[in-house]
């Protein structure tokens, strides 16, 4: 269960948001719909909510940290983050950080800041997302512009930027599944073909910086 304080926190945000549900949850990581709106009904009608109703915390302290850690020490990516670790969700590691470092949320456009490895992150994130451009732009904290830009100068202008997906008639139960795990593999190739271009891309742009002549070149 949550604490007196978080309820009461998520109640008052709803409240000077306009009563956006959806922006208020992206903004603390929690709850659900459904329980922000009883929340907001039993204050509404009491101006006080229960006390005595607190929940244990699915992740320890100790987690936290370490997601908070790991976040400002490897380019503050958040998609690079989520995939190292594999936790927390985006919302609630955007939660923790505003909790803990407020002041360490990247500034839209700085994106010379972010470490090479960060940006090949973000890149499969970006060309492997299942919701828009502008959303995965946010998740890393850079213009939507960056992202194009570093997809074309690790992958190339011909490299699609997403996978589009087949639009096909409803599916039975059964047959969904399928086409979930199908879907899910096809993104895992997507990935590893991507991870593959990144490195050949590296591979190219370390032989031209270094003048190698290929000829006598060792796989080594």
């Amino acid at each position: 269960m949550y604490s007196y304080e978080d309820r009461l926190r998520a109640v008052q945000l709803y409240i000077k948001l306009g009563k956006r549900i959806g922006l208020t949850i992206r903004q603390l990581g929690y709850p659900t719909k459904n329980a922000l709106k009883t929340w907001y009904r039993e204050y509404e009608q009491s101006h006080e909510l229960r006390a005595g109703y607190t929940r244990p915390a699915k992740f320890s302290q100790v987690q936290k940290e370490r997601a908070v850690e790991h976040y400002l020490e490897h380019g503050k990516c958040i998609a690079a983050t989520i995939k190292s670790l594999g936790y927390p969700c985006r919302s609630l590691l955007s939660a923790w950080l505003q909790e803990l470092h407020p002041r360490a949320t990247r500034v839209v456009g700085r994106s010379q800041e972010l470490a090479p490895e960060a940006k090949q992150s973000a890149v499969i994130a970006f060309c492997t997302r299942p919701a828009s451009a502008q959303t995965v732009a946010d998740e890393v904290g850079v213009s939507l512009g960056s992202l194009y830009k570093w997809k074309n100068q690790l992958l190339g202008h011909d490299a699609p930027a997403s996978m589009k997906r087949k639009q096909d008639a409803p599916a039975s139960s059964d047959r969904a599944d399928l086409e979930q795990q199908l879907e899910t593999l096809r993104l895992d190739i997507r990935r590893l073909q991507l991870e593959k271009d990144l490195l050949k891309k590296a591979n190219e742009l370390l032989k031209k910086e270094l003048g190698i002549d290929h000829q006598p070149l060792t796989n080594r």
